[in-house]
């Protein structure tokens, strides 16, 4: 991990206000509340496969991802790799510890050359009680990880692995889904990461992606996987789910 400290003048060596513009949290405030924002700043760089956050942790800081990608991760008590969420640039993370005071609940890693903004715990809640729109958009967000895990949940307990693997990739096709054409998702996806997805093995991964493929509901490309029957797939899903 490379940490860069802010200067002043929010330049291009700490990063500045043009940056976090491009955060949605801070992007509807004026030019002048986001260099302030700045300079209260921390930056860091962290390479891929770098531990950013353990869990447990007694740290409080809160990180906002100006570029790159990070993993969110559990780890069972034999050691089992459990993946919660990938945060892309203008996502943060670290809220829960800010506001509640608790330990980490999860580790963090970068899973590429990531560049983040980080600010301490209570700078992050001067900053959102002082701001409503700021304190809406973080309760927005919350709520968000709740129907979630509110969704993970149902699909754990009502769907078999088989149909744990479909639900996830039509879950990563509609955030990869650019409006025109069958839903694409970029790059494609790796078995292990899809499997610590869903709760689920490597090898019950590869073997419903080549039962995809030879149904014409899926078609691998060199860097993608294309969802060509997405409409099948949701509903391969939805029968098992009886909603």
């Amino acid at each position: 991990m490379i940490e860069v400290h802010s200067n002043p003048g929010g330049g291009a060596q700490g990063g500045g206000n043009d940056e976090l513009g491009r955060i949605p949290l801070f992007a509807g405030l004026a030019p002048a509340e986001r260099a302030a924002i700045a300079r209260q700043c921390r930056w860091r760089r962290f390479a891929a496969g770098e531990q950013i956050i353990d869990r447990q942790s007694e740290s409080r800081d809160v990180f906002f991802v100006v570029s790159g990608r990070v993993r969110v991760i559990i780890y069972s008590v034999a050691g089992r790799e459990v993946t919660l969420d990938d945060l892309l640039a203008g996502d943060f993370f670290g809220e829960l510890a800010a506001i509640d005071g608790n330990p980490r609940s999860a580790s963090v890693m970068a899973l590429e050359e990531t560049r983040l903004a980080v600010v301490g715990g209570s700078t992050f809640l001067d900053l959102v009680l002082g701001r409503p729109a700021l304190a809406l958009a973080v309760m927005a967000r919350m709520v968000g990880i709740i129907r979630n895990s509110t969704d993970r949940i149902m699909d754990l307990s009502t769907l078999g692995a088989n149909n744990r693997v479909h639900g996830e990739l039509l879950r990563l096709a509609r955030l990869g889904d650019g409006g025109e054409g069958p839903p694409v998702i970029r790059p494609i996806p790796v078995h292990s990461d899809l499997a610590s997805r869903v709760s689920t093995t490597r090898e019950t991964v590869a073997r419903v992606l080549n039962d995809l493929a030879r149904r014409d509901i899926v078609r691998r490309e060199r860097d993608a996987l294309v969802i060509v029957d997405a409409a099948r797939l949701h509903k391969m899903v939805e029968d098992v789910r009886g909603d």
